[in-house]
This record gives C-alpha cells, sequence and structure tokens, in this order.
C-alpha cells in the first residue's frame, strides 16, 4: 500500500505549496452580479426594441426634410452624407491601428468611429431591414427624397476609396520617415 499523507488545507489567504492564494466565493457576490448582468441585457433588448421601431422612421423624415422632393438634392445629399460619414469612420478607425496605444484607447477610437458611421448605418438599415418600421422608411425615401439610396451608395464607395488612399498614404510617409532616421543615425 502506498504512503498516504495527512494533508490539511491551508487556511483562507495561505499559500499553498502552488504558490496561488485559495479564496471562498462568496455566492452573494455572484448572485447579484448575475442579476445586475439580467437587468442591463434585458434593459438593452427593451431600447433596442424601441429605437428600431423609431429609427428608421425618424432617419427617413429627417433626409426627407432636407431633400423635399427634388431627384437632384437626393442624389447630392446622398453623396455627401455616404462619402462623409465612410470615410471619417475609416480615417478614425484607422488610428486605433497606430502603434503604442493602449489597448483602452484603441476601444475608444473604433467607438468614434462607429458613432460616426451612424447616418450611413441608419439608410442601411431602412434599405435591408425587413422591419415595418424599415419599409416605412423606404417609402419615405422614394416619395420625399429619391436618389438619396443611390447617391448614398456611390459616395459611400468613393468616401471609402478617399480614405483608404489616405491611410495608406499616410502609412507610406511614415514608413519613409522612420526610413531616413535609421539612414541617418546609421551615417
Amino acid at each position: 500500500m502506498e504512503h498516504e499523507e495527512n494533508v490539511t488545507p491551508p487556511a483562507e489567504g495561505e499559500r499553498p505549496a502552488s504558490g496561488r492564494v485559495l479564496q471562498r466565493i462568496d455566492w452573494r457576490h455572484v448572485g447579484r452580479r448575475a442579476l445586475l448582468v439580467l437587468v442591463v441585457l434585458v434593459l438593452a433588448w427593451l431600447v433596442y426594441l424601441l429605437l428600431a421601431a423609431f429609427l428608421p422612421r425618424w432617419w427617413a423624415q429627417v433626409i426627407g426634410t432636407a431633400v423635399d422632393g427634388s431627384f437632384a438634392a437626393g442624389a447630392w445629399w446622398g453623396l455627401v452624407v455616404g462619402a462623409t460619414f465612410t470615410g471619417l469612420p475609416i480615417l478614425v478607425g484607422a488610428q486605433a491601428l497606430r502603434p503604442n496605444r493602449r489597448w483602452q484607447v484603441r476601444v475608444g477610437v473604433l467607438v468614434l468611429a462607429v458613432v460616426l458611421a451612424i447616418p450611413n448605418l441608419l439608410t442601411l438599415g431602412i434599405v435591408l431591414g425587413t422591419s415595418a418600421a424599415a419599409h416605412a422608411g423606404e417609402r419615405i425615401l422614394d416619395v420625399d427624397a429619391p436618389a438619396f439610396r443611390g447617391g448614398s451608395a456611390w459616395g459611400a464607395v468613393i468616401g471609402a476609396l478617399i480614405a483608404l488612399s489616405l491611410v495608406v498614404f499616410m502609412a507610406l510617409y511614415r514608413r519613409r520617415g522612420r526610413r531616413l532616421r535609421e539612414l541617418k543615425a546609421a551615417a
């Protein structure tokens, strides 16, 4: 028979042989935390449902008021909104890729990029949405903002191309600067 040692577990706060500190789980704290998470998720779901019913109609009315039924104004506003709110999020989001940034800054920059993209996301929600609010938004855009959706799509493509070109140009420019500094240091 093998030798059995009488080993007593270490007291709370003591370090066992493995070096880890043993702690008891406070189940009341865990239960409160789980309840809080559940309440936040339910509230988030209710806010989502409310906004999904409201935002497509509201955004279509805002654009319809700006365009006022004009085909040329619809195309123009579509180009401006599409290019601006695609290009800016790309330029801002690219800042999250810069080296030597803390993860909190990166997350903040990405959240800002998503916030800047909201107008295009609202338009996309109307175009691709299947809810009653999205269909109502489509009808409003058809009547009050003709050519806005097409202009917005073209503007998004143009804005993305310009922003991506700027991001690549700036990356190449920074790389050239680093290379010049390295050459000067080596000389």
